[in-house]
């Protein structure tokens, strides 16, 4: 139950006596933690990763009632977030969100960061086979389009498949989803509905080594959500050197220079959609090479080493800052 959590927080900080805590969110812990560690003189570190617009499409109600109780989420988080000795989220494009819903507080963009020394092993060396830049591993001649995430409705999932559907038959295009969530039976009946059942392939929940094989086999990855922060998604398809198709929508045009390592596409336009993926099923084996070249070259500056340095500044400074009115 909620109201037992705030106990044991507090227990857990007088247990452990940490110097700093790191909240990821403001509900329920991430709420208790603010209070508890604040009333002991725990400095805080806030990371935001939350944005109504993932909330919106749940909710059944007039539009005035929506706007409303949005105004009054990015409030919530301004109050929660703003008594943080220091905050940081995903991207720029997250804390130019922030500041622009009213936050005044400094606030820094820290990468989740992935793993590129694993990402690397794994495309260099393959999963029983080799995986050439910009290839699309041990794959069938027909190009493949993937996303991977949660399949609800903020995702916009079913945009892929329409343009799938919109595309030349010609080129064969098939797409893998993988991911579970309340839309995964609606894609499956919407690709049927279109003709394209049979190229549509809805994988659900797999293994850590079933995503490798679908980040190998992919020929380009795409990713049309309205509501990301960043998206740790998107940095494994470029940490495999893949191209990406990405909504121009929050933070995902920070991990894509247009033309240079995938495309950008005005978002829930279906018939642009259709036609970016058209350029990347078209290319010439140099110009893939090349878009995979630049795709590694961006993800480059995201990896887990150095966000993790960063978080150790991030501590070392709120620790100090925190003890010097003492010295």
């Amino acid at each position: 139950m909620p109201w037992e959590t705030k106990p044991e927080i507090a227990r857990l900080l007088d247990s452990l006596q940490p110097e700093v805590v790191h909240t990821q969110a403001h509900f329920v812990i991430g709420r208790y933690a603010f209070s508890e560690s604040i009333s002991r003189g725990i400095p805080v570190v806030a990371t935001n990763h939350f944005m109504p617009d993932n909330v919106r499409p749940y909710v059944r109600a007039p539009k005035k009632l929506i706007d409303g109780g949005t105004a009054l989420a990015w409030w919530d988080l301004r109050r929660k977030f703003q008594s943080a000795d220091f905050i940081t989220v995903p991207t720029q494009l997250a804390a130019d969100l922030l500041t622009q819903n009213g936050f005044t507080s400094p606030i820094r963009a820290v990468s989740c960061g992935i793993d590129l020394q694993k990402f690397s092993q794994v495309r260099t060396n393959g999963l029983g086979g080799d995986v050439t830049p910009g290839g699309s591993g041990k794959t069938a001649a027909a190009p493949r389009v993937l996303f991977v995430g949660r399949l609800s409705a903020e995702k916009h999932v079913d945009d892929i498949v329409r343009a799938v559907a919109a595309t030349d038959p010609a080129l064969g295009l098939e797409f893998d989803v993988v991911g579970g969530g309340d839309q995964e039976e609606p894609l499956k009946a919407l690709a049927a509905e279109l003709g394209v059942g049979d190229r549509v392939h809805v994988l659900g929940k797999i293994s850590d080594r079933a995503l490798m094989e679908a980040y190998q086999r992919c020929t380009f990855f795409c990713m049309p959500s309205t509501a990301e922060l960043q998206s740790i998604a998107t940095l494994e398809a470029l940490a495999f050197g893949k191209p990406v198709v990405l909504a121009d929508a929050v933070a995902l045009p920070h991990l894509v220079r247009d033309g240079a390592n995938g495309y950008l596409f005005p978002p829930r336009d279906i018939d642009e959609l259709a036609e970016r993926f058209t350029r990347i099923c078209t290319q010439t084996p140099e110009q893939r090479i090349a878009m995979s070249e630049a795709s590694l070259d961006l993800v480059a500056t995201h990896d887990i080493e150095h966000t993790l340095d960063t978080f150790e500044l991030i501590y070392s400074r709120v620790i100090e800052e925190k003890v010097r009115p003492a010295a």
